[in-house]
């Protein structure tokens, strides 16, 4: 699990659903990204940098820390 992504997505007032359709990815595929299955490209993580204002690396913490 991506702690810090969630905490972030949740602290926008986000959905899963309305992040995946702001990056123009399916909701299945922001899960795995979130949940730390699936990695993402470098689009998807310069998108979600801007979106909730916090560097990627930050982004990125806690799924295998």
């Amino acid at each position: 699990m991506r702690k810090n992504l969630k905490k972030a997505r949740q602290d926008a007032g986000l959905t899963q659903k309305q992040v995946a359709e702001k990056l123009g990815i399916s909701e299945r595929y922001y899960r795995q990204i979130e949940a730390g299955h699936r990695n993402g490209d470098f689009e998807i993580w310069d998108t979600l940098e801007d979106m909730f204002n916090i560097h990627q690396r930050l982004l990125r913490k806690g799924s295998t820390d």
